[in-house]
Formats: C-alpha cells, sequence, structure tokens
C-alpha cells in the first residue's frame, strides 16, 4: 500500500482514528465509512484472493444498529488476538466475526461482512505497531483511491438515518421473537433497547 505522495493533503476526514481503552497503544484503531459503494464486487474479491492490502474489516453497515456494536466487536478481535485465540486468518476478519451471536464462521462472513451486493460499507483497520509499518494517511489515501462510495461521519445519526437495516438486524440477532420490544413508543428507547440485546447477543457468542 503506497503513502500518499509528497506535498499531497491526506484525506484525514476518510478515517476516524480511535484508542479503544484497556487496549495496548500498540493498537490503534481507524473507521471509514462509506455509503452508496458501487465496487463491492471488487473489494470483496480482494478479501477472497487474500490481497495484504486489502486486508481490513469490510462490514456491511446494514446490519450495524449503533457505533457501539462496532467498537465492542473491534474490542472483543483485539483481546482474543492478544490471547492468541483467533479462529479466523487475521484481526480484521476477526472483528467481522465477532459481530456476530453464534460461532458459524461462513455465516458470520455472509451476514456482517461484505458482499458483492453490499451498498454501504464500515471498514475498520487496526494498525499494530509492532508488525506494520503503515500510517492511518496510508490508509485513508488507500480507502479513498480504491472505495468508489462517498466518505461519511461515522456517527449514530448516520446510521439510523441512512446505513441501518432494522428488518436486517431484528432477523440476525432474533429480535422479532422478542415481542415487548415493539411495545416501546419512544423510538429512541426502542433503539436503545435493541442494542442492547444485540450486544448481549454478540457477549454471549463466547459462553
Amino acid at each position: 500500500m503506497a503513502a500518499p505522495e509528497d506535498g499531497a493533503a491526506p484525506p484525514a476526514e476518510v478515517l476516524e482514528t480511535i484508542q479503544l481503552e484497556h487496549v495496548p497503544l500498540t493498537h490503534t484503531v481507524h473507521i471509514g465509512v462509506f455509503k452508496d459503494v458501487t465496487n463491492s464486487e471488487f473489494l470483496h474479491q480482494q478479501l477472497l484472493s487474500r490481497n495484504a492490502e486489502y486486508e481490513y474489516a469490510f462490514i456491511d453497515a446494514s446490519s450495524v444498529i449503533s457505533r457501539f456494536q462496532v467498537l465492542a466487536a473491534i474490542y472483543k478481535a483485539i483481546t482474543i488476538q492478544l490471547n492468541g485465540n483467533m479462529k479466523t486468518p487475521n484481526i480484521h476478519s476477526e472483528i467481522v466475526c465477532s459481530l456476530s451471536p453464534n460461532n458459524n464462521i461462513s455465516e458470520a462472513y455472509r451476514r456482517f461482512g461484505i458482499t458483492p451486493a453490499s451498498k454501504h460499507l464500515i471498514i475498520v483497520k487496526v494498525l499494530i505497531s509492532s508488525s506494520s509499518s503503515l500510517t492511518p494517511d496510508a490508509v485513508a489515501q488507500h480507502l479513498q483511491t480504491n472505495v468508489q462510495g462517498t466518505p461519511i461521519p461515522f456517527t449514530e445519526a448516520a446510521l439510523q438515518s441512512e446505513l441501518t437495516d432494522y428488518a436486517k438486524v431484528r432477523k440476525y440477532y432474533k429480535l422479532n421473537s422478542v415481542s415487548w420490544l415493539d411495545g416501546v413508543a419512544d423510538e429512541t428507547l426502542r433503539r436503545r433497547e435493541a442494542e442492547m440485546l444485540v450486544l448481549g447477543g454478540m457477549a454471549l457468542r463466547s459462553l
């Protein structure tokens, strides 16, 4: 992955950098969100061919209900990696699987990872200082160059208004059987309760 050319302004706005609590400083998290992506088929193929330049967690944003859901999956994947217990090829595929409420890896890829039909993407890159010389600017440049979509902020407002497919979230996390959820009249409260159920499902996966 090439670094930005000298003199070129790095597209920092493409990425949000997050230092998670209780995670070593060797691990920094960088998240970009792209809507209306038109080359998901190409990006998916890069993953299938194990192209190292495309080693990211490509998450289908329609299956995400909140920022915290993604951050929880990232934290869990980093913990698994640090403990040497990964069941997938790398920390980025581990992030995708950590979104799932069950241990079926192929299903997790299919439901929460990128597919050729994915329209909106949340893209995560974990840089580990002991094993990577990449910089956030280089990652941002690579994404801006190779993801054919519109970068938007990774905010709750963006998820709520444009990205989340609630029917899909309810199906994947088996929320359709939670009859009391539909009885919550306040939309904000209903979403918060759904988020807690999603996080609970993710946490129970490892038990």
